[in-house]
C-alpha cells in the first residue's frame, strides 16, 4: 500500500520503497550499524550488503491510517552494547523518517542478523 498526503493541491502519493530507501540510508549513519543484512532463508546464510542494495535489509509496511511498520535486519559492530545500538536507531529513524514524509511511525522491529568487527 502507498502512503498517501492529502494537500490543498491534491493528493500525494509515496511508495513503501522510498520510505525503505531512506530508511536504510539513515540506518547505516547510525553508530554501531555496520549494515544491513540479506537473510538467505534456505541456507540460513546471513550476508553484508553493499549501499546500493539497502533496501534488501528494510521491510516497509503502510497501513490504513499512514502509519508507517519498518522492519530493519542489520549487521552490529563487535563490541558496542546492542540495546544501546537499537534505541539510537530507532530514535533518528523515527525522528527522520517522520520528518521526510509527513506521515507517522507505528512500529520499528530491529533483528539483528550478525556482528562484525570493524578494523
Amino acid at each position: 500500500m502507498k502512503g498517501q498526503i492529502d494537500t490543498q493541491y491534491g493528493k500525494v502519493l509515496v511508495e513503501d520503497d522510498v520510505i525503505a530507501t531512506y530508511a536504510g540510508s539513515v540506518a547505516v549513519e547510525c553508530f554501531g550499524i555496520v549494515g544491513m543484512a540479506a537473510v538467505n532463508m534456505k541456507d540460513g546464510l546471513v550476508k553484508l550488503l553493499k549501499r546500493d542494495y539497502l533496501t534488501h535489509g528494510i521491510s516497509v509496511t503502510i497501513e490504513d491510517e499512514n502509519l508507517i511498520n519498518i522492519d530493519f535486519h542489520v549487521i552490529v559492530a563487535y563490541g558496542v552494547s546492542i540495546c544501546t545500538v537499537s534505541d539510537n536507531l530507532i530514535e533518528t529513524v523515527k525522528y527522520k523518517v517522520e520528518s521526510f514524509t509527513g506521515m507517522k511511525i507505528n512500529k520499528i522491529n530491529i533483528y539483528v542478523e550478525g556482528v562484525r568487527v570493524i578494523d
